[in-house]
C-alpha cells in the first residue's frame, strides 16, 4: 500500500500535517515521530479508522497527560477536512457550527486554527504563511522569553503558557531523617547483620550498613488569584502543575478573599484539563486579597499539611493586601516558624528600584525569607537556581 506521491495521494501531507498540529498543541512530536507514524499507518492500513489512530497514539504520544489532546485533535483533523473553516469561522455570531469546537480543549483549538482544509481548496498566499512562521522565529521567542506576563497580547500569552509547562523546576533536597540500606555509610546495620549471620551459622560474612538520604522537600504553594494578579495566577498555575509533577508531597492553595484548596484539582494530569477544574473550584477570582485571613484558615484547618520543619512555602502575590495587617502579621510569624523557608515570589520585581511601601507587602517582606521574580519565562527558568541561592544562606 502507497500512503500517497505528489501526483495523487494526499494521506502522506495529512499526516505530516497532523504532526505540525500536534507541536503546535504542546506534543513533542519531532520529524522522526511523523516519519514512524507513516510507517505505522502502512503497516495498519486505512481501513479501520480506530486501529490508525491507535496505532498513529503509539509512536505520537510519549506523556500520559497528552493523550487525551491527541485523541480530541485526531477525531478533529480525520473527521472534516473543511474543520478549519469552521473554526475559524466560530468569531461570526452567525458562524455554523459555532458550539461545537467550543468543548473542545483550548491547545486543541488553538492547534487546529492556524489550519487550511487539508490538501482542499486555494493555497494559503506566501506573505501570510511568511508572516505566521515568523512568529517562531528566535528573535521574537528570545523577546518573549524576557517580556512581561501583564504586557502580552492573547496569542502570545497563549504561547507563553505552553512553553512555561516544559521549564523544570529542582526543588532543594535535604537529608532523610530515617537512615537507609546502602553499600555505604557510617553505621553498621546491625539488624541485617545478624539475620545474615544466622543462615550461615553464626559466621559475619558481610557487613551492611546504613546511610540517609536524599529527597526533595515538601512543597506548599499559595497563589494570589486576585484583580492585580489575574494575568500571571492562570500561567503560574500552569508552569507549577508541569514543573512539579512528579513530587512526592505537594500542596497547592488558591487565595482572594478566602481560601481554596487545589491539591485534589492538581492531581489531575492534563494541565487544560487542571485549569478548568481549578476555574470551577475559585469562587472569589479576580476579588480582593486577603492573605491574612486565608492564612487564619490554613493554620485552622490544613496545619498537618506542614511537615515539621522541612516545608518549603511558595507564596505567590504582589503584596496588595487589603485585609488586616496585625493579623497577617501574627500568621505570618506563626507559618515561619513552622516551616523550612517562606519564599515569596513577587511579580512586581519587574519595576526597577520596587520597594515593597504597600502596608501588607511590608509585613510579608518582614518575614519571608527571600523575594524571587516570577513575571516572565526567563525568572521561571532561574527559579530552581534562585531556590537554592536562598536555601543556602
Amino acid at each position: 500500500m502507497q500512503l500517497g506521491d505528489a501526483r495523487t495521494g494526499k494521506f502522506a501531507d495529512n499526516i505530516a500535517g497532523f504532526g505540525r498540529a500536534l507541536r503546535r498543541a504542546g506534543l513533542r512530536v519531532d520529524s522522526a515521530r511523523i516519519a514512524l507514524a507513516q510507517e505505522a499507518a502502512l503497516l495498519v492500513g486505512v481501513a479501520g479508522r480506530e486501529d490508525l489512530g491507535a496505532a498513529m497514539e503509539a509512536v505520537l504520544v510519549s506523556r500520559e497527560q497528552d493523550r487525551f489532546v491527541f485523541r480530541e485533535l485526531y477525531d478533529a483533523y480525520f473527521r472534516d477536512p473543511e474543520i478549519a473553516h469552521k473554526l475559524l469561522a466560530q468569531m461570526l455570531p452567525t458562524a455554523e457550527g459555532q458550539a461545537a469546537p467550543s468543548k473542545r480543549r483550548p491547545r486543541v483549538n488553538e492547534a487546529l486554527a492556524p489550519q487550511k482544509a487539508f490538501g482542499t481548496g486555494p493555497q494559503k498566499p506566501k506573505e501570510k504563511e511568511i508572516e505566521f512562521d515568523a512568529a517562531m522565529t528566535s528573535s521574537d521567542a528570545e523577546r518573549l522569553k524576557h517580556a512581561d506576563f501583564n504586557a502580552m497580547s492573547a496569542s502570545e500569552y497563549r504561547l507563553v503558557e505552553r512553553l512555561a509547562r516544559d521549564i523544570v523546576l529542582a526543588v532543594p533536597q535535604m537529608q532523610t531523617r530515617r537512615p537507609r540500606p546502602g553499600a555505604r555509610g557510617a553505621r553498621l546495620d546491625w539488624s541485617r547483620s545478624l539475620r545474615h549471620a544466622s543462615r550461615t551459622g553464626g559466621e559475619l560474612m558481610e557487613l551492611p550498613r546504613l546511610h540517609h538520604g536524599q529527597q526533595a522537600l515538601p512543597l506548599l504553594v499559595l497563589v494570589d488569584v486576585s484583580g492585580s494578579m489575574e494575568r500571571y495566577a492562570r500561567l503560574l498555575l500552569a508552569f507549577l502543575h508541569a514543573a512539579t509533577r512528579h513530587h512526592r508531597r505537594r500542596d497547592v492553595f488558591a487565595f482572594g478573599t478566602h481560601l481554596t484548596d487545589l491539591t485534589p484539582v492538581f492531581r489531575i494530569a492534563d494541565s487544560d484539563a487542571m485549569l478548568a477544574a481549578a476555574g470551577a473550584a475559585i469562587d472569589d477570582f479576580a476579588g480582593g486579597t486577603r492573605l491574612g485571613e486565608s492564612l487564619a484558615t490554613l493554620r485552622e484547618r490544613h496545619a498537618r499539611r506542614l511537615v515539621g520543619r522541612r516545608t518549603l512555602v511558595l507564596l505567590i502575590t504582589d503584596g496588595l493586601d487589603t485585609g488586616d495587617t496585625e493579623q497577617l502579621a501574627r500568621e505570618l510569624d506563626w507559618l515561619t516558624h513552622r516551616t523550612r523557608r517562606l519564599l515569596w515570589l513577587n511579580p512586581l520585581l519587574r519595576f526597577d528600584g520596587y520597594s515593597p511601601l504597600a502596608r501588607g507587602a511590608a509585613v510579608l517582606n518582614r518575614y519571608a525569607h527571600g523575594m524571587l521574580a516570577v513575571h516572565n519565562l526567563s525568572k521561571l527558568e532561574d527559579l530552581a537556581a534562585s531556590l537554592a541561592a536562598v536555601m543556602r544562606r
